[in-house]
């Protein structure tokens, strides 16, 4: 079963609806007369924002004509991005049944429900038919997921031959410590962390073919930075939802993620394979 460590873990997170509609009124944009790219760089809850949209997309060979899916879809910022530049039809996967209903509401805010569809369910079971895509996406989204191997298998069914899936996520490196894997998945909720390694062997017993993998370790690093700074400038607005102690130690636990991404323990990498 899902692990409600999960779910707890995004009951509180910083990045929410709320917090969406609140930056657009600061900009003096009313929410119900906002447009797709007034959420682009508001609602991407992943490191690189549209351009690592976009790159996700290259390697999925996404289309006009493409049925997509993304997995772990969280708020769904990726999915409409997705639909709105490139024109493509989008199904997203999300576990957290707030976060689904949030993204459906942020979707038909900007008018992309004919081509952004929700579904609240588990990523190790995906409730879609047997070649239902052309391709899969997920941005740090399998972090989440304890058997990585069920949900690329999952992947692997609903694509069609051919068919790409393309993904980022954070990856283990060898001087990671069992201690830091452990308070990574108490605070953040992230398991069974893999190594780059460990996703290759795992995407080619899914039956994957073709697989690439980029190291981006280099590239978030300064992109982590950022985010931190910006949790901590949400001070207020987050205080005032979650309390000051959870502000407190969800900064500091990723301020404990930035200093071991920044010491070589812990890394991103993009990884793509074919059907």
């Amino acid at each position: 079963m899902p692990s409600t460590r999960v779910v707890d873990f995004y009951d509180r997170h910083p990045i929410d609806e709320g917090q969406i509609l609140d930056a657009l009124r600061r900009r003096g944009v009313e929410p119900a007369q906002a447009r797709p790219d007034d959420l682009f760089d508001l609602d991407q809850d992943h490191y690189g924002g549209p351009a690592a949209v976009q790159a996700l997309a290259r390697r999925a060979a996404v289309g006009p004509a493409s049925r997509v899916l993304d997995v772990c879809a969280g708020l769904a910022g990726p999915a409409r991005f997705l639909a709105a530049t490139i024109g493509c039809r989008v199904v997203g996967l999300e576990l957290h049944p707030g976060r689904a209903a949030a993204a459906r509401r942020l979707t038909r805010l900007v008018g992309l429900e004919k081509q952004v569809a929700v579904t609240q369910g588990d990523a190790t079971a995906l409730p879609f038919g047997a070649g239902a895509f052309d391709a899969c996406i997920s941005e740090e989204g399998l972090l989440h997921v304890p058997d990585k191997a069920a949900v690329l298998a999952e992947c692997h069914r609903v694509l069609r031959p051919g068919g790409r899936l393309a993904f980022t996520d954070w990856v283990a490196l060898p001087r990671l410590a069992d201690r830091e894997r452990t308070r990574l998945w108490e605070w953040m909720a992230a398991t069974t962390l893999q190594t780059s390694d460990g996703y290759r062997a795992r995407l080619g017993r899914a039956g994957f073919g073709a697989i690439a993998v980029e190291d981006l370790s280099h590239e978030w690093r300064p992109v982590l930075a950022a985010r931190l700074q910006m949790y901590r400038a949400l001070a207020p607005a987050t205080i005032a939802r979650f309390g000051e102690r959870w502000h407190r130690e969800y900064t500091d636990v990723y301020a404990f993620f930035v200093a071991l991404v920044e010491a070589g323990k812990l890394g991103g990498a993009r990884f793509s394979a074919t059907r």
